[in-house]
Formats: structure tokens, sequence, C-alpha cells
């Protein structure tokens, strides 16, 4: 039996009320009134598509011996490098061995469902097993546009194996068209699209039934066996049609989270699947459709082990998760669409230099350190020296991932004079459960919201970017355990 062995979502904290968008850009286009309903979640200033993807692995992974992973993949049209291997950074950051398989999947917004199958296919091989996809997205609309007001951000992830499968895999269909209803250039910065009613009478109306009656008729299955059914398409009415045409009853349709999320690209579909999974019971058939350059359509069996799923937070518990982004405007200087003056110091060179990077890897990447065979105290960063003043044992430590470690708040500082794009900076020294001391920054939170002895999680994050050679950089900051529950 081959399928999804485990899942996990995230989509981030901050959600924006698109009347907030209406409200500052609604002058330019008044016709965008009719998009000003609920929330649209929105990655924080240091968050990325990589980011969201390795949240959404960590959660997929809980309960599961990282060992066993053999493989990630990543797919995003949001991928922050063009030519360095994304899914290799998520590999370092999940803590995983770096004798695995990697690679990137994008192009068009169904590259989620082809990695998924490209995964499981992998795994029917026999050559590989335990593959991780990882898929999230963080497109941009110009401000006015209608993608401003649907796009949102989020993430999700499935462990692909033989074992302990808690949907198992039936069977697939896929139609590929070159058909360009969105688009972005080498260089774009904005997602554009061509009409409205071309992307809804064409595209929609046209690929999805092609791609579903495609997989019922290769299955020999009816559409009334499916418990539910998943396609991403943010039109109401045009998803009324499709209902009635592919015969959905409104008891198999999943919500689409239009009005919690947004449209979110590559991993839309994805996402409906995981939440769908989350009140799945065994014996369930869903039927999963992506769209984006032609569709991919699944079909999956629930098992048993439904009922043994890890304690992942999963899509609806990252939608519990959540806090007001009170201010549209922070919105467009987070991603650099309104220029703002940051001070001098933001000007300063914060690059990590590749070879300092390489050498550092699992620590930078992977937050690992070091414990003491001779005593057992845990250290971070890596030492060679035992820091204990009654041991001080010389080259005698095992790597000890902390990443995943509860710590404490020892100390804090807000600083309002630190370049930020969310002053004050909050920087506090972390002190972890079981030993080992470190200084991160804290993010996720409000300066009013810490206190001493505050419990943090680990939460990987873009350090910074770097304008003028175009590179992101990453490492761990510190996020309340309040916050994240």
């Amino acid at each position: 039996m081959i399928g999804i062995c485990s899942y996990g979502g995230y989509v981030p904290r901050y959600r924006l009320n698109r009347g907030l968008i209406f409200a500052g850009i609604g002058w330019m286009n008044a016709a965008s009134i009719a998009l000003a309903r609920g929330e649209k979640a929105v990655a924080n200033f240091d968050e990325d598509s990589l980011t969201l993807a390795v949240a959404a692995g960590i959660d997929a992974l809980t309960g599961i011996d990282r060992e066993k992973v053999e493989g990630v993949y990543f797919a995003s049209t949001t991928m922050p490098y063009k030519e360095r291997l994304n899914a290799g950074i998520i590999t370092g950051a999940l803590g995983l061995d770096e004798h695995v398989r990697s690679a990137d999947f994008s192009g068009g917004l169904k590259a989620g469902t082809t990695a998924l199958l490209s995964a499981i296919e992998s795994v029917e091989s026999k050559r590989i097993n335990n593959l991780l996809v990882t898929v999230s997205d963080c497109r941009l609309g110009k401000p006015a546009s209608s993608q401003e007001m649907l796009f949102g951000d989020a993430a999700v992830a499935f462990l692909v194996g033989d074992e302990n499968v808690i949907a198992e895999f039936k069977d697939s269909y896929s139609v590929t068209i070159d058909f360009s209803d969105h688009f972005r250039g080498a260089s774009a910065k904005y997602d554009r699209q061509w009409e409205d009613r071309w992307i809804r009478d064409l595209g929609f109306a046209q690929f999805i039934p092609a791609a579903v009656n495609g997989l019922l008729e290769k299955t020999d299955l009816a559409m009334s066996v499916f418990a539910k059914v998943v396609y991403p398409c943010h039109y109401p009415a045009a998803r009324k049609k499709l209902n009635k045409v592919l015969g959905i009853a409104p008891e198999q349709e999943q919500n689409n989270l239009q009005a919690e999320i947004g449209e979110s690209g590559t991993p839309h579909s994805l996402v409906m699947l995981a939440a769908a999974l989350e009140e799945a019971k065994p014996g369930d058939k869903i039927l999963v459709v992506s769209y984006g350059s032609g569709c991919d359509a699944l079909c999956f069996e629930v098992t048993e082990n439904i009922n043994k799923k890890n304690g992942a937070k999963g899509i609806s518990g990252s939608l519990a998760n959540k806090a007001e982004l009170d201010n549209y405007t922070k919105l467009l200087v987070w991603r650099d669409i309104l220029p703002a003056d940051f001070g001098l110091r933001m000007e300063e060179d914060q690059w990590t230099r590749f070879s300092s990077l390489y050498r550092m890897r699992k620590f930078i990447l992977g937050l690992w350190g070091t414990k003491c065979k001779e005593c057992g105290t845990p250290q971070i960063p890596p030492q060679r020296i035992c820091v204990n003043p009654d041991c001080g044992a010389v080259g005698k430590m095992d790597p000890i991932r902390f990443s995943d470690k509860v710590g404490h708040v020892t100390s804090y500082t807000g600083d309002n004079l630190a370049a930020s794009y969310d002053p004050p900076s909050i920087y506090g020294q972390i002190e972890f459960e079981g030993g080992g001391r470190f200084m991160f920054d804290i993010t996720d939170c409000s300066f009013d919201d810490m206190s001493t002895d505050m419990a943090v999680s680990m939460s990987f994050r873009r350090k910074y970017y770097d304008e003028k050679r175009d590179l992101s950089g990453y490492f761990w900051k510190a996020v309340p355990v309040k916050e994240v529950k």
C-alpha cells in the first residue's frame, strides 16, 4: 500500500481583513469592493515560501523518525532562488541526513500535485521511500488588483511512503495545456492574469471536468462514491456551475478556504486536502484536483491508520493561531511595494559569505549543537571543548538538534534603534530545556507579550534579504509557545 503517511500544514499568523485593503486602495478600483469579504493569510516580514514550507514540513514530521526520510520535494512558483536548490535549504532546515534526494518543482500552479505524484511514483518504484513533499507560495498581486484581494499565503506537506499509510493512493489522471490565464515572467514581481471570463469559461469550466471525467472513466468510479471533492476555484458562480456539471453534492464539496486564507496558489488544492484529512474517516474516498496549465486529478482512500494520526497542528491548528494585521501599509512595506526609510543601519552588508555558511551549515540551517559524551552537557553553537567547568573534555561531542526543543526567555529587550521591518526589534537570551543557551531574535509577538521565563519554540525564518545581490539568508527565531498552540 502506497500513499500519504503523514500530513502537516502552516498558515501564517497574520490575517488581513480585505476591507482594510479596499479602504486603503479601493479608490483606484471601486469594483474590488465585490472581493472585500473575509480575510487573507499574510506571511510575516521574515517569512517567505521557503520558511512556510519548512514550518509545514516540521508539522508533517511530528512523531516521525527523521532518519527514515529519504528525500524532499519542494513545489512553488515563488521560490527565493532560481539557481540554488531551494529543497536543499529545506532539507538542512529539517535536520535531515544530507544523503537524500531533493528536487524543486515549479512553472505552474499544479506543480504541487506533480511533485506529490512524482513522490508516489518514486515509492512505487521501490528505489526510494519516505519522501517529504512540501508545497507553498507567497504570490503578489499589484495594489488595487483583484489578485491582491484574492491571494493568501499558506503551505502544506505530505510524507509519502508504504508503511502506516493514512490515505492510500488509487490512481490519477492529468491534463496539460499551455493556457496562460495567470502568468509571470522571469523578472516579474507581480502575478498578471487574462480576463476573468476567459479563466472561468474556458479554464475552470473545461479543464477541471476533463481531468475529473478522465479519472472517473479510468477508475470506473462514480462521483457519488467520494466523501470529499477538492478543487480550487475562487469564483462562486463558477464553483456552483461546476458542482452541478460534475454532480458534486453540497456535502461532498470541500471548503475552498477563500474567506479564511485566500487563493494560495501552488499549495491550494493540497491545503484543502490536508483540511479534508483532518475530518476524514476510514473508507472515505477523496478526489483531489489541482489547476494551472492544465489539471492533475488524484484519488485517495482513507485507511484505518487515520485514527492513529500524529499530533500535527495541521491547517485547523494554524487557522486557530491568528493575529490581526491592522495596518495595510505595513504589508506594503514588508513586500517592498511601498519604499520606506529604515535608517543607515539597514545599509550595512548583512549577507553570510558562502564559505562560512557551508562550514556552519548544520548549525545555521538545522540549529544543531553538540552534547558532551563525558558529562552530557548540551551546548550551542557546536563546540569541541565542553563548557562544563567540571569536565572540559576535548573532541568528545555528539550532534544534537535544538530546533525541536522548547526554550525559555531568560532576558529580552525591545530595540527601537535597530533597523527593523516591524519595530521594535525584539531579541533575547533563550535557555533550552535540558541545557544550552543562545541569543535569538523573537518574532510573531508584540513587546507587550514578552516576559521572562516565557516558553518559546524555534521557527525557521528569513534573517535578511540582501537587495544588492538578491540573496535571502535564513536562521532560527524564537516564537512564544502561547502564540503557536
